[in-house]
């Protein structure tokens, strides 16, 4: 079940904020350096859907040759 952003207290919800932002971090800097190559949309999607997987409870590294997995095959 989802909770409200409130319920959250201010130490938990910065916590919650820097782990967020460390999982999501490398995958962004991925994307960036992707869009510079292929196109913007390839590179958001990319990283969302590594993230998504990582979300679900794959590592990083296996998610992300997931992903890649889908646009090569």
């Amino acid at each position: 079940m989802a909770y409200p952003y409130h319920a959250y207290g201010a130490p938990a919800s910065q916590q919650l904020k820097y782990e967020t932002l460390c999982v999501v971090e490398p995958w962004v800097q991925h994307g960036l350096k992707e869009a510079q190559v292929y196109s913007l949309d390839h590179a958001l999607r990319e990283a969302a859907a590594v993230t998504y997987l990582i979300g679900r409870g794959y590592p990083p590294h296996t998610a992300h040759r997931i992903v890649e997995s889908w646009w090569h095959s």
